[in-house]
């Protein structure tokens, strides 16, 4: 962001400082000001000179001897040769004892023997920056207005003793990307008071003429005013200078009081001309697929419907909050305009000027989202009256305010105590205070639970917690006065915490079962949680960084499976199709109280798909299934030192809803386990895939509520009878299990299942369950005619309560 200092030093007393020290002072608030580029190049002795005559040099056919009145009480005599000097203009006169940029000094010389007493000059010349002057002004000498004082230094007339501060913001600071916020900030470090108006009235009456309509979420507020009779034509050489010194190019009076007022309040402007918009209405949507618009740049541009427009009845008339269209263009012939202020989507505006190629101050200042949602219509009413001042008109009607959400003002608590505490200070809290209101908040005189409540403004919508108050306090303190101090810790002898043991133990497992350990981004894209489906459980709405680096890795993961859908799309795309990869990472979830830091869970996550290749002598690689997957999970809880888990069917997002299964021990919900859903594995272009996610912190206390008990080793044999069901699909073939040890009796020491079908060779709405049973008595040797026994009344059991067929 460029500050010129003589336009700062209108909004706040500095006179006693030099831009540098100006510099300094933002610099050690945490404000870096990257450059100091003095506007003046070293040009002295250059003045306003006006042309009497000119006639041709008897020697030369491209050169003009003219003569000069300077201000100097005698006619000068200069040998130019301008193409497009003639008499009655005025032009910058270098005398002699001139200097120019690069130490270039003026001397009396003679020109094709024709005596020259000084150099009529160019805006390059005089150390102009030419690529934001009109092609005009460019090509040979520059032509000042017709009212330029004769004498006049040069430099005091072109507001060119000057120095512009170039400060290098970081993303959470783009309420600096203004005046207004750069006066509040070196008002605050001074102890001084911003000159700046920031209430404005309405001036017009009654209905306007023109009707604005939003037809999008993405424009929460869209204010509007009509001028008439207005007179288009050259801004006044003040507000050019102001906008050359920030680098913009100055248009006209219209368009260069909406560039003024967006680099004085921050907030982005643009005009309309009212007799090219249908109807008089004005209509934020959504493109249409396929829509085109010519911009103001003369480029036609294709859009869709991810991109925003302002629109009448019949067409697209600008792109919201990043360039206005060429067919609603303010020129010479306009006479009613339509100014419009508003709070566009700061995504959707980034999305669009990228998608087209498009990068406008604008578009910088929405797509930071610091816009203050405050100023809207002050902003709209500031520029309207700056606008009749500079091109006439009158104001008509009431300004149109279109709200579709209000934003709320951000209330925090503030604590001395914290603030001394986290700082190492002893500010006195009426200290605090009077900082946090230089900086314009509002502070509430009384106490709520020993916390002041402390109103931010409303161009400070990155102000969200108490910490960020405690850091606007200790850069208008003074970084350099906060005393230098070891941190207390005492000296205990190293060791891993019960997680980190946890942690290591299962990657341990896990990768001795062949899995492979993968390392991903906790920040994601949004388009990954909709691409697999999980948009519609809402893990995405609240987790969305407010000022993300990349739009690529715009929000915080709350499921560990989009992230490692990425790596396995990543291994696909590189004929790698067989993957069996875990990670243990964080996922977020959304805090209850909207403006605290989100709750962050370890997880341990697995998903596996195409062939599976256990680690194991002789063991082939097969396809992956549900119970491929059951078993790395079963295997890991095993080497934990995890038992008594089950298993229950569940519906998850993005899981298959068959083939999905919650893990508890008792009640304490483990994780879940299962297959993809067709739907997410075709939009992901997955083979069949298995996934899992358990939470480490519920691991560790399953782990430290297991009991282990140990046994001798059985002195008699065991005897193992198969049994082999069909039941209903819907069955869980843990409620078999549930009734086989219900039924077993004290003989029964083990079952489990050993074979699974659903098919052509089962009835419709049928499954096959086969099931392993182990019984041993401690005492004797068992006879087969007990085994029976027993056995015969789990099958009762199982035919009883779930209606279990035999297969033989």
């Amino acid at each position: 962001m460029k500050i010129s200092y003589q336009w700062l030093r209108e909004y706040v007393e500095i006179d006693d400082l030099t831009p540098e020290q100006v510099g300094a002072l933002l610099t050690d608030a945490g404000v870096p000001v990257e450059e100091f580029t003095p506007l003046n190049l070293g040009v002295t002795g250059v003045v306003v000179g006006h042309v009497l005559e000119t006639r041709p040099h008897e020697n030369a056919d491209k050169l003009r001897v003219c003569t000069i009145d300077a201000g100097t009480g005698e006619h000068l005599q200069i040998v130019c040769g301008a193409p497009n000097v003639a008499p009655g203009q005025k032009v910058p006169v270098a005398v002699i004892g001139s200097e120019l940029p690069g130490d270039f000094k003026i001397k009396r010389a003679k020109l094709r023997g024709v005596e020259s007493q000084g150099m009529l000059c160019s805006a390059k010349e005089i150390g102009m920056d030419i690529k934001l002057l009109p092609k005009e002004q460019t090509e040979g000498l520059y032509i000042l207005p017709s009212d330029a004082p004769i004498g006049t230094a040069i430099t005091e007339y072109l507001y060119m003793n000057d120095t512009v501060l170039e400060l290098e913001l970081t993303p959470n600071r783009s309420d600096l990307l203004n005046y207004r916020g750069v006066a509040y900030e070196v008002a605050a470090l001074l102890g001084r008071e911003v000159k700046l108006n920031e209430t404005f009235k309405p001036h017009g009456n009654g209905a306007s003429p023109v009707t604005v309509k939003i037809e999008s979420e993405n424009c929460t507020k869209y204010s509007a005013q009509v001028i008439q009779g207005v007179t288009i034509g050259e801004s006044p050489l003040w507000l050019q200078a102001k906008l050359l010194s920030v680098g913009v190019r100055p248009i006209n009076n219209v368009v260069d009081a909406t560039n003024f007022v967006m680099f004085e309040m921050g907030q982005p402007l643009h005009a309309f001309d009212l007799n090219k918009v249908a109807e008089s209405t004005i209509i934020v949507r959504q493109a249409y697929d396929g829509e085109t618009l010519v911009t103001l740049d003369g480029n036609e541009r294709n859009l869709d419907h991810g991109m925003l427009v302002i629109a009448d009845p019949a067409k697209a008339i600008g792109l919201a909050g990043v360039m206005g269209g060429e067919n609603s263009e303010v020129d010479a012939a306009t006479t009613t305009i339509v100014l419009e202020s508003a709070y566009f989507d700061p995504a959707t505006t980034r999305k669009t000027g990228k998608a087209l190629g498009l990068n406008s101050e604008a578009q910088k200042r929405f797509e930071k989202g610091m816009i203050d949602q405050g100023m809207i219509t002050g902003a709209l009413l500031r520029a309207a009256e700056l606008i009749v001042e500079l091109a006439g008109g009158e104001i008509a009607g009431l300004p149109v305010e279109v709200v579709k959400k209000a934003a709320e003002p951000h209330v925090l608590p503030l604590r001395a105590d914290r603030v001394n505490k986290l700082l190492g200070t002893q500010i006195e809290e009426g200290e605090m205070v009077a900082i946090l209101r230089r900086l314009g908040f509002e502070v509430s005189g009384f106490k709520v639970d020993g916390a002041h409540h402390v109103t931010a403004p409303t161009r400070r919508p990155d102000m969200l917690r108490e910490a960020d108050l405690i850091e606007e306090i200790a850069r208008v303190y003074g970084y350099d006065k906060i005393p230098v101090t070891l941190p207390e810790s005492p000296l205990v002898q190293g060791q891993l915490s019960p997680v980190q043991k946890l942690r290591r133990s299962a990657r341990e497992l896990l990768i001795h079962m062949g899995l492979t350990e993968v390392v991903t981004y906790s920040l994601i894209h949004i388009g990954n949680f909709e691409k697999l489906g999980l948009a519609t459980a809402g893990y995405e709405k609240q987790l969305k960084l407010m000022h993300p680096l990349s739009e690529e890795r715009n929000s915080l993961r709350t499921h560990m499976l989009p992230s490692l859908v990425e790596v396995v799309q990543y291994n696909r795309n590189r004929r790698e199709n067989d993957l069996a990869i875990f990670e243990i990472g964080k996922v977020f979830t959304p805090h209850e109280i909207e403006i605290e830091l989100p709750h962050e869970h370890l997880r341990v996550a697995g998903l596996v798909t195409g062939n599976f290749s256990p680690v194991g002598i002789g063991e082939k690689a097969r396809p992956v299934d549900f119970f491929t997957v059951k078993g790395i999970v079963e295997n890991m809880l095993t080497g934990l030192g995890i038992t008594g888990v089950s298993y229950e069917r569940t519906e998850l997002p993005a899981m298959h809803p068959g083939r999905t299964a919650r893990i508890f021990q008792g009640e304490m919900t483990l994780g879940f386990i299962g297959g993809l859903h067709p739907e997410a594995e075709e939009a992901a272009e997955l083979a069949p895939t298995y996934y899992f996610e358990l939470d480490v912190e519920r691991l560790l206390a399953a782990k430290h509520g297991a009991t282990t008990v140990t046994a001798s080793l059985p002195k008699f044999p065991s005897m193992e009878r198969d049994i082999a069901v069909l039941v209903d699909v819907d069955v869980p073939a843990g409620a078999l299990l549930d009734t086989i040890y219900a039924n077993g009796g004290e003989l029964l020491v083990s079952a489990r299942i050993f074979d699974f079908y659903q098919g052509a060779q089962v009835p419709e709405g049928k499954k096959s369950i086969a099931y392993a049973l182990v019984y041993r008595s401690q005492e004797r040797t068992l006879t087969d005619e007990e085994v029976t026994a027993e056995h015969e009344k789990v099958l009762q059991a199982l035919k009883e309560t779930h209606h279990a067929e035999l297969r033989a």
